[in-house]
């Protein structure tokens, strides 16, 4: 039979405000109509747990022995209801045999009507009493709703029907599984991979890597195709966790149309959700899918199930013949199928499709574009112009000193070029992150803070260059250290910076690659940073050496600053080059993800 219009509204108030842990205390009052668990998952059929009595017959003020047993289970709740009118409320009440496992609730206005756990403990068996009323309906009939894990349960176990004294059964006999049969659905297991032999012309599909094939250990693959008013969907990729894809009116998630297919003990169950805003999915009671099938082997997890176009009966459920963004997600599952947060940004589709228009067989990213744009522009800043800037300046101040651009010596106009760069690229990227997600972002870290001391610090520096004394000047030399203090701290933090967002979801760039990267460009840097130096204390010790004479010291200190220049300029032209292999790669890694 149909859950009544009031246990849905019921069971649908306790989905949006009780925590997903379920009730491991056994307080269920807002279940005692429906008898259903808020676990969002179908009930499992048929039922492993028996429900026997000590008789048969009873009359008004009689004690019925009722015993539950069966394998482990954590939650029970057990009722007696009119077996002629199963839908009706619980009648009589319940004395308790063991208050360690077992308490009484009150359901409606029958005191101590029901009898529920008392916490999670594993329980093989529970005996209680039941206490006929005194307004007893003719039949009586006992039911049960046993939990044995979290997404593991059944609802309305069918007990024993007794009867009045002189009163024959209820022929023929009543039962009470007809509610979760209307729950559930059948379930077969799919053979063999899926296939993408229609995609782009029978079917619209959605595949990451580009056209990579759906049996593959590293393919996450969606397919739309439509048989007359319904759509034959399939969904596969690389988890033992589970899969879920999710129709949406924008690129955010809340307010979506979510499909789950979750392993739960090596079986897959497949149910509807609703997605609010990034809390947890709201698992629908009902389900509007049919045709399910499954798949779980060699650590690709696929189903597939067919649904209606237009479901108007089922809130929450979106029409597929209008565009959305689609996502899809994966991630872990813990034991009973509790599903746990993605821990990678879900790949969506870079625009709205129609899954009913004309089939095509696109990809996705699993980056936004602006948040592409930022990573790029902050590796473009802080791995060329940045470091580029910082050796023009440190060592190349002697060797260019007599060349002039613009009325300026050279070195000077290079490294203030390449600084102003540094400035206007950073303050663009800055604000990308802030556009994409309309403010600040608290899933971050401490990316996004030591963001802010980056863009502090690059803004102050030009300024406070602004403001440099004379060369002779007698606080040039306090100048010289804040300047310099300022920059190496400003690059410091904005390696670390880097090396935080390269893991955040919104990027994510291939691990542990990006991080070997990072290093061997920190080292590379370094390097030739060290190599300067001890090239120019060479250099100098060569100059002191040379004997005290005008002529010589001329002769001899032309002759080393050729050999220093010629030097100077073969190690910048070797490290410009290595950066900018370094910034090429990371800028492929970006544009793949």
């Amino acid at each position: 039979m149909e859950l009544p219009g009031f246990a849905v509204a019921v069971w649908m108030f306790v989905c949006l405000y009780a925590s997903v842990g379920g009730y491991p205390n056994g307080k269920v009052r807002e279940a005692c109509t429906s008898m259903v668990p808020c676990h969002g998952s179908s009930p499992q059929l048929p039922p492993e747990h028996t429900i026997t009595v000590n008789v048969t017959e009873f009359k008004p003020g009689d004690s019925i022995e009722v015993h539950l047993s069966g394998p482990d289970f954590e939650g029970f709740f057990i009722q007696a209801r009119d077996a002629e009118q199963l839908d009706s409320p619980a009648v009589g009440s319940f004395v308790l045999a063991d208050r360690r496992h077992s308490q009484l609730l009150t359901c409606g206005r029958t005191k101590n009507s029901a009898v529920s756990h008392t916490s999670k403990a594993k329980k093989k068996d529970i005996k209680v009493y039941w206490i006929a009323p005194g307004d007893a309906p003719k039949h009586v009939q006992f039911l049960a709703t046993v939990v044995k894990k979290y997404r593991i349960f059944w609802v309305k176990i069918p007990g024993p029907i007794v009867s009045q004294t002189d009163v024959l059964s209820p022929t023929p006999p009543l039962h009470a599984t007809s509610e979760a049969v209307s729950t559930s659905y059948p379930v077969s297991y799919i053979s063999k991979p899926f296939r993408a032999s229609g995609c782009g012309n029978t079917k619209f599909c959605i595949r990451n890597p580009s056209n990579c094939d759906p049996g593959s250990a590293s393919c996450f693959f969606l397919s739309f195709q439509r048989e007359e008013s319904s759509v034959f969907i399939e969904m596969s990729g690389p988890s033992e966790g589970y899969l879920a894809f999710a129709l949406s009116r924008d690129q955010w998630m809340g307010g979506d149309d979510a499909y789950l297919c979750v392993n739960e003990d090596h079986r897959v169950h497949v149910s509807t959700a609703h997605l609010k805003e990034r809390s947890y999915p709201l698992l629908d009671l009902e389900n509007a899918l049919e045709d399910v099938s499954w798949r779980l082997a060699d650590g690709v997890l696929q189903c597939s199930f067919r649904r209606s176009i237009h479901l108007p009966a089922y809130k929450g459920r979106f029409n597929l013949d209008t565009s959305y963004y689609i996502f899809l997600a994966d991630g872990e599952a813990s034991e009973g199928g509790l599903m746990h947060k993605h821990r990678r940004q879900p790949l969506v589709t870079d625009g709205l499709y129609n899954v009913m228009g004309p089939p095509q067989d696109i990809g996705g990213t699993r980056s936004p574009r602006l948040i592409k744009a930022h990573g790029a522009l902050m590796f473009v800043a802080w791995i060329t112009t940045v470091s580029i800037g910082v050796i023009v300046a440190r060592f190349f101040k002697p060797v260019w000193s007599h060349s002039f651009l613009f009325g300026k010596e050279l070195w000077f106009q290079v490294h203030r070029m390449l600084m102003l760069t540094t400035v206007l690229l950073t303050s663009i990227s800055f604000v990308l992150p802030f556009v994409y997600r309309g403010g600040w972002s608290q899933q971050a870290g401490f990316h996004p803070y030591l963001g802010c001391a980056v863009m502090a610090l690059t803004i102050f520096q030009p300024l406070m260059a602004g403001f440099r004394p004379s060369r002779h000047a007698p606080r040039r030399q306090l100048f010289n250290w804040f300047h310099w203090s300022t920059g190496t701290t400003a690059r410091i933090l904005a390696v670390v910076t880097m090396f935080l967002g390269m893991d955040l979801p919104a990027l994510d760039l291939p691990d542990p690659w990006d991080t070997y990267t990072m290093i061997s460009f920190v080292a590379w840097h370094v390097g030739t940073d060290v190599l300067l130096e001890i090239h120019s204390y060479c250099l100098v010790r060569k100059v002191e050496v040379i004997e005290d004479d005008r002529v010589q010291i001329l002769q001899s200190l032309t002759s080393a600053e050729a050999e220093g220049r010629l030097f100077k300029q073969i190690v910048l032209t070797i490290y410009v080059c290595g950066n900018i292999v370094f910034l090429v790669a990371f800028l492929i890694a970006i544009n793949q993800v």
